[in-house]
C-alpha cells in the first residue's frame, strides 16, 4: 500500500494550496480517506475526511477555508486550502482507513510540508 501526497510549500498568508494524495494498493473505493497535519511540538490533528459515501467532516479551524474532495477513478483525494494562515503550517498526511465487521485497516502518508509565511 502507498499513500503518495504532494502539493506542499511555501506560501503566504491568505494564499492557497493544493494537497493531492495518490492511493496506490488498495481499493480506494471503500475507504474513508482524510488530511491530518501535525505541527512542531503538537499532537496530529485531523483537517478533513470524506467517506467512501461522500460525506465531508472538517476541523473547526479550517471551514469555510479548505475543501476536501476525491476522485474514486483516479485513485486520489484532495486537499484545496485558500485563506492560508500562519497556524497552518504543519506536515500534512493522508492517511486511508477502512473498517467492517471483520477487520480495519489504516494507512499513512510520508507527509508534506506547508508553511504559511510572509
Amino acid at each position: 500500500v502507498q499513500l503518495v501526497e504532494s502539493g506542499g510549500g511555501l506560501v503566504q498568508p491568505g494564499g492557497s494550496l493544493r494537497l493531492s494524495c495518490a492511493a496506490s494498493g488498495i481499493i480506494f473505493r471503500f475507504y474513508t480517506m482524510g488530511w491530518y497535519r501535525q505541527a512542531p511540538g503538537k499532537q496530529r490533528e485531523l483537517v478533513a475526511s470524506v467517506t467512501s459515501g461522500g460525506s465531508t467532516n472538517y476541523a473547526d479551524s479550517v471551514k469555510g477555508r479548505f475543501t476536501i474532495s476525491r476522485d474514486n477513478a483516479k485513485n486520489t483525494v484532495h486537499l484545496q486550502m485558500t485563506g492560508l494562515k500562519p497556524e497552518d503550517t504543519a506536515v500534512y498526511y493522508c492517511n486511508a482507513a477502512f473498517a467492517d465487521s471483520r477487520s480495519a485497516s489504516d494507512y499513512w502518508g510520508q507527509g508534506t510540508q506547508v508553511t504559511v509565511s510572509s
